[in-house]
C-alpha cells in the first residue's frame, strides 16, 4: 500500500453524469429528417414498398415478400417472392409494375425504408433510369412507410395466413398470389370509403359512392326516425397524403371537424 498523501483528504470534484453521453471527436452527430411530404390525388402517383419474411421450412431460412402499393387506391400494383433480398430483384420488380400499370415513371414517388435493398445500386440506377423520385423513411422509423406497414399486417392477420411455414417457393408464390387477387378485387378496405382498391384504382368508386349514397338518404327517407342526423359521408377519397406536415394535419383536422 502507498502512504496516504495531503491529496487523499481532499473533495473530489462531482461526477457530471449528463457529460458520460456526450459525443466525442470531430464527426457531427447523424441528423434524420422527416421524409418529404407526398402527395397523391389519382392512381400512380405515389407507391409505397417494402420486404416482409415468410417462413420456409428451413430454420432460420426465410422466403422474402416484395409487395409495392399505390398509396391513393391502396392496390397492390406489384409484388414478388424470392429466396433472397436483392436491390437487383427489386428493380426488376419495379420495373414490371409500371409497365404493367402502363404508369408514367416521371410523375411517380417510390417510397421505401433504408434497407439494402432499398439503396442498392441496381434499384437507384434503374429509378434513375426511368425518371421515378425515390422517396426514403427516417432509420428505425416505421411511421414514414405507414401504407406498406399496415399491409404487411394485413398480409400476416389473414385467417388463411398458414400457421405452419411454407413448404416451398411456389406454395409460398401460389398463397400471396391468392391474396393480393382477394385484396384488390374483394377487400372493401375502410380507409378508401369501402370500396376496393381495385375500384378505386380504376375509377369506379365514384358510381359505387354514388348509389350507395342514394341508398342511405332513401333509408332515411322512408324511417326518418331512426336518424339522429345526416346520412354517413360517402363523397369519395380526393387527395391522400405520405408524411404529412403538421400544418397539413391541422388542415385535415379542420375539414375533419368542420
Amino acid at each position: 500500500m502507498h502512504p496516504a498523501g495531503e491529496g487523499d483528504h481532499l473533495p473530489r470534484p462531482p461526477i457530471q453524469s449528463d457529460r458520460l453521453l456526450a459525443r466525442r471527436g470531430k464527426a457531427r452527430a447523424a441528423r434524420h429528417h422527416r421524409p418529404h411530404e407526398c402527395k397523391a390525388n389519382g392512381p400512380n402517383e405515389v407507391w409505397s414498398w417494402d420486404i416482409t419474411y415468410l417462413r420456409s421450412p428451413i430454420r432460420g431460412m426465410f422466403y422474402y415478400l416484395y409487395l409495392v402499393v399505390d398509396v391513393w387506391s391502396r392496390k397492390i400494383v406489384g409484388w414478388a417472392v424470392h429466396e433472397c433480398e436483392s436491390p437487383e430483384c427489386a428493380a426488376a420488380l419495379i420495373q414490371e409494375a409500371v409497365q404493367w400499370e402502363g404508369a408514367d415513371p416521371e410523375r411517380l414517388v417510390l417510397h421505401a425504408d433504408n434497407g439494402s435493398a432499398m439503396k442498392g445500386a441496381t434499384l437507384v440506377a434503374t429509378l434513375e433510369r426511368l425518371g421515378i423520385v425515390p422517396s426514403f423513411s427516417r432509420p428505425h422509423v416505421s411511421d414514414d412507410n405507414p401504407y406498406s406497414e399496415a399491409l404487411f399486417h394485413t398480409v400476416k392477420y389473414r385467417p388463411e395466413y398458414p400457421m405452419a411455414p411454407f413448404r416451398s417457393l411456389e406454395e409460398a408464390r401460389s398463397w400471396v398470389e391468392a391474396f393480393v387477387g382477394w385484396y384488390n378485387n374483394e377487400h372493401r378496405h375502410s380507409g378508401i370509403q369501402f370500396v376496393t382498391p381495385a375500384q378505386l384504382h380504376a375509377g369506379q368508386h365514384i358510381t359505387v359512392l354514388a348509389e350507395r349514397k342514394e341508398v342511405y338518404e332513401e333509408a332515411r327517407r322512408n324511417n326518418p326516425e331512426r336518424w339522429s342526423g345526416q346520412v354517413r359521408d360517402w363523397e369519395p377519397v380526393e387527395e391522400v397524403v405520405l408524411n404529412p406536415t403538421a400544418s397539413t394535419r391541422r388542415s385535415s383536422d379542420l375539414k375533419r371537424s368542420a
